[in-house]
């Protein structure tokens, strides 16, 4: 297993890479109250009085949630994160790019809900004009609910990248030209939300939310989305330039220091992977689980 001091030297040559790169396209303001709106339950949803932080409460009344006031086709999307502690079995935290139709296309963090002692659940889903079953799950390496982390959405021309911490856990690729279908077409909206999942989410659905341990609060600060601002013209956010950074050649692909560390979460995280489910797909794996990664 790579060592812990390899593992940040790794890490730092990443981190200031993409700081390095990230020009001035940045459309957040890092204001909950200037950049979001509430979509579910105002009344479960609580922002500091700078607009810096906010949190989601579930409880037996309702979940709640809020999205983005733009709507964007490309760039990059963090957001940091405090997930709830202690018993969170059946209780799902979600953090999303969504295009909101019937064939939507959509990016998906989904923390599942936790069992104290138990390692936390990611998973994660890229769902194209409709259709999903993309889904991959891996083990966290370390415990969301003691502390805030950084969990990242970079979507460009070429590939969907998710990453914790800097960390890539995992890639889409844009291989239209094989037949696999990507999104490319349909801005999307940030989200986040909280949600009774009892019925599938932690362990398979045998871990339900025990009410009496609510309400569960998820919570969240330093947004920042450096993205293309959909103003009804795709071929503005897709040009190659300065403000579109994300769409330049060396995000076309991970980086090398990229590639080791998404090797180490697959090798040592990985849990599920519906490329590696031939029983599910019937031998018949879909087309994009035989291209390259990265």
């Amino acid at each position: 297993m790579m060592n812990l001091s390899r593992f940040t030297v790794l890490l730092g040559i990443f981190s200031i890479s993409f700081i390095q790169c990230s020009l001035a396209s940045v459309v957040s303001t890092g204001d909950f109250n200037k950049d979001f709106f509430v979509t579910w339950s105002p009344s479960h949803v609580n922002t500091s009085a700078d607009g810096g932080t906010r949190s989601l409460q579930l409880d037996k009344d309702s979940g709640s949630g809020f999205a983005s006031n733009d709507m964007f086709l490309f760039g990059q999307f963090d957001m940091k994160i405090k997930l709830i502690p202690d018993n969170s079995a059946g209780a799902v935290v979600a953090f999303y790019l969504t295009s909101g139709q019937p064939n939507r296309d959509e990016v998906d963090f989904e923390f599942l809900g936790n069992v104290p002692g138990k390692p936390y659940i990611l998973q994660t889903n890229v769902y194209v004009d409709g259709y999903d079953d993309r889904e991959q799950r891996i083990k966290l390496w370390f415990d969301p609910t003691k502390d805030f982390h950084t969990y990242s959405i970079l979507w460009n021309l070429h590939q969907i990248v998710f990453m914790v911490d800097w960390v890539p856990i995992r890639t889409y690729r844009n291989h239209a030209e094989k037949g696999v279908a990507y999104p490319r077409f349909q801005p999307m909206s940030l989200q986040m939300s909280i949600w009774d999942g009892s019925d599938w989410a932690t362990n398979g659905g045998k871990d339900i939310i025990d009410w009496s341990k609510g309400p569960f609060i998820a919570s969240f600060k330093d947004h920042k989305i450096d993205a293309c601002l959909w103003k009804g013209n795709p071929r503005f956010c897709r040009s190659d330039s300065s403000a579109n950074w994300w769409n330049n050649e060396r995000f076309n692909s991970l980086t090398w220091a990229q590639r080791r560390l998404f090797t180490w979460v697959r090798k040592y995280h990985l849990i599920y992977d519906y490329c590696m489910d031939n029983k599910r797909f019937q031998n018949n794996l879909p087309k994009e689980c035989l291209l390259t990664k990265y």
